[in-house]
């Protein structure tokens, strides 16, 4: 008879050995169970189904049959039992949670739809998620090839996004953050459940035209330059004979070394500590440093004439206002509530039915703010409202909530 320490060695290699096939069909049923009735099989129904599948008669009981307990070999046969319990009950698992975990309709825009896993939320603090460029910045066909400046300014490019957010949507706004800050002619963004970016993009191809709205002009003049104005503000300019209201497509103070130019892309700024070691900082909208300059604004055709007539104007900064939409999302982050667009699917449970019959905030616990239909938007609908595939409903209610009333919409 062999020793105790190769009697459980030999036990450990004939339990692996025999425990494939019963492992292969615990994570079977586990993953069917859990994946078409949401019910978790009983880890001890799945033991003894095991060994019995690994050929000991009587399940479990043979760990207190004498024909095993009082064999020559008995340390092997016991060894084995509990190595093919252990991979049953771990195969048993993982597919439990993958059934749980995996989407009712397997198609790619319903994988696209998912938000991304859930133990990124760790990564920032709030319920956030970081979004970082991996790999090489592709060059998009059909266009010209990336500098090597830009290439690396957009891989060295990361946001910070709320984690609910689905992954489509994560993918629009990083497109748009990238397609904003290196004003590029085009990009494509695809986004993996670990948030971790692949970016194609195109440079850009044209530079103050792209910026022009639609019926404006752009005028350049002369002027004595607030400190911080950026892209986007608006402004009064004020000259001899005229005050032309406009919008501020780029601007540039006479002291170049301090301003941060409107022309030129946002890269990320660092910092240095006492230690010498560089910290992120967080990136900001490019703006002026102030004092003698040229600003070039966007202008009605009609003020346009007065503007390139002045050899100089005196800048005044216009308010916008509270963002009244971003006061009404943090009241929704602090009641634990989000909202959400969704896309109604041709046959999915809503085409056809109105929001009377759905009953959204009694069946599904979400209210529905919105309805958008091809004809135009209907805000607070009524009861009587009828959806069809293609439309889109705008929803509030917590995150599990709206995740389950997306089952039903797709």
């Amino acid at each position: 008879m062999a020793s105790l320490p190769v009697e459980v060695l030999l036990g450990i290699y004939l339990g692996f050995l025999t425990g494939i096939v019963p492992a292969l069909v615990a994570w079977t049923l586990g993953f069917g169970f859990k994946y078409f009735t949401g019910v978790s099989i009983p880890g001890f129904g799945v033991v003894v189904l095991a060994v019995a599948l690994a050929g000991v008669s009587g399940g479990l009981l043979a760990l207190a049959d004498p024909s095993v307990t009082q064999a020559t070999n008995a340390p092997t046969l016991v060894t084995a039992i509990l190595v093919v319990t252990a991979l049953s009950l771990y195969a048993h698992a993982k597919g439990d949670q993958l059934g749980a975990n995996a989407p009712r309709k397997l198609s790619l825009s319903k994988l696209r739809e998912r938000t991304l896993s859930r133990d990124l939320s760790d990564l920032v603090a709030g319920g956030q998620v970081r979004i970082d460029v991996v790999g090489d910045v592709s060059d998009m066909e059909g266009y010209p090839p990336l500098s090597d400046d830009l290439r690396t300014e957009i891989r060295e490019a990361e946001y910070t996004f709320p984690a609910d957010l689905r992954v489509s949507e994560l993918e629009e706004r990083v497109a748009e953050r990238l397609r904003t800050e290196f004003d590029l002619g085009d990009v494509t963004v695809t986004i993996d459940e670990r948030g971790r970016a692949s970016v194609a993009a195109a440079p850009p191809f044209s530079g103050l035209s792209k910026r022009v709205p639609a019926g404006k002009r752009a005028v350049s003049v002369d002027a004595l330059v607030p400190t911080g104005l950026a892209r986007g503000d608006e402004v009064t300019l004020i000259t001899a004979d005229a005050q032309v209201r406009g919008t501020v497509l780029s601007a540039k103070s006479a002291d170049l070394e301090a301003d941060k130019r409107l022309t030129a892309p946002t890269t990320p700024a660092h910092v240095e500590d006492d230690d010498a070691e560089s910290t992120p900082r967080a990136v900001r909208a490019p703006t002026t440093a102030g004092g003698e300059g040229r600003l070039t604004a966007a202008v009605t055709r009609t003020d346009a004439e007065p503007l390139v007539r002045a050899d100089r104007a005196r800048v005044v900064v216009e308010a916008r206002g509270t963002r009244l939409e971003y006061e009404l999302i943090s009241l929704l982050r602090r009641t634990g509530k989000r909202f959400r667009r969704f896309t109604v699917a041709a046959e999915s449970d809503l085409d056809g039915v109105t929001l009377g019959a759905a009953n959204a905030r009694e069946t599904h616990g979400v209210a529905i703010l919105a309805v958008r239909k091809p004809t135009g938007w209907q805000l607070v609908p009524q009861g009587t409202t009828a959806l069809a595939g293609g439309d889109e409903v705008f929803a509030v209610g917590p995150p599990d909530r709206l995740d389950a009333f997306g089952e039903v919409v797709v």
